[in-house]
């Protein structure tokens, strides 16, 4: 890993932990490729991996879902289960923004700050080449 990538990841992982600290019962949250590989993640007790590839699976679809139904591009899908929440935000083109929650969590919040989330690490990521990790926080500022 090159120091440019690894500067984007830890930038990527402190708005992970950021998030997590605005979100009661947030579990953890991870960023990865539109195609599924990981590029930083803050989840405890989940393997990010397989988590990273089932989320460019559920994003597929519902890309698909999106422009057969005339809706625009994918911005997030939210998936409800017994035990919590999976929100997948749009992170610029080329990444996506996986959020896992309990039941307990306050799904407004967790939209209102994953979608603020996701834009900052849309700047980090698609930062200028060479950029310093100074000039993208400014940036994202």
């Amino acid at each position: 890993m090159t120091s440019e990538t690894e500067a984007i990841a830890s930038g990527i992982r402190d708005e992970l932990r950021a998030l997590r600290d605005h979100i009661r019962h947030l579990h953890g949250g991870m960023v990865a490729s539109a195609d599924g590989m990981v590029i930083a993640h803050d989840l405890p007790d989940i393997e990010p991996d397989g988590l990273a590839a089932l989320t460019a699976a559920a994003i597929g679809v519902a890309k698909r879902l999106t422009d057969a139904t005339g809706q625009g591009g994918f911005e997030e899908s939210l998936t409800r289960g017994s035990r919590g929440y999976i929100a997948a935000y749009a992170a610029g083109n080329r990444a996506v923004l996986t959020a896992v929650a309990g039941p307990e969590t306050n799904v407004g919040r967790l939209h209102l700050q994953a979608r603020r989330t996701a834009a900052r690490i849309a700047t980090l990521l698609d930062a200028p080449p060479g950029s310093s990790a100074d000039q993208r926080a400014a940036i994202a500022d």
